[in-house]
């Protein structure tokens, strides 16, 4: 058993499995997951897990050099441009594509978190980075 950190099994291994460049959807619960993209599927009811938690519980473990979004969430959704914000201010790359354009992006993804987040347009494409 993990002292800390990631304690999900399977979050786990697709975390380390990613290669440079390959990308992980974190999810909110409507988001579609394209056909033959595996689901990881955390939901329990509306609002739980939340975005952030799951989010912040990933980034700590996986090293992140880019991330998109839906360039939707600017007028729907403040903590997702907020968490763009700061995304940047760490240096993070963030490419916006409108919101049908994210949803084929994904089909690429080697997995899709769900969480049981409700508020709109709060998914994010992860693309793996190196640590050296």
């Amino acid at each position: 058993m993990r002292r800390k950190g990631l304690l999900h099994a399977e979050l786990n291994r697709l975390v380390a499995a990613m290669g440079h460049t390959d990308t992980l959807v974190i999810a909110d619960v409507g988001l579609p997951v394209p056909s033959g993209v595996p689901c990881v599927d955390l939901a329990v009811v509306a609002g739980l897990p939340r975005f952030n938690d799951v989010f912040d519980a990933i980034y700590r473990e996986l090293a992140v050099e880019r991330v998109t979004v839906a360039r939707e969430i600017h007028a729907r959704n403040k903590a997702m441009v907020e968490l763009v914000g700061h995304l940047r201010t760490d240096g993070i790359v963030v490419d916006e594509l409108a919101h049908d354009d994210f949803k084929r992006a994904c089909a690429s993804a080697r997995a899709v978190i769900r969480t049981g987040e409700t508020s709109p347009y709060a998914n994010v494409i992860l693309h793996a980075g190196v640590t050296f």
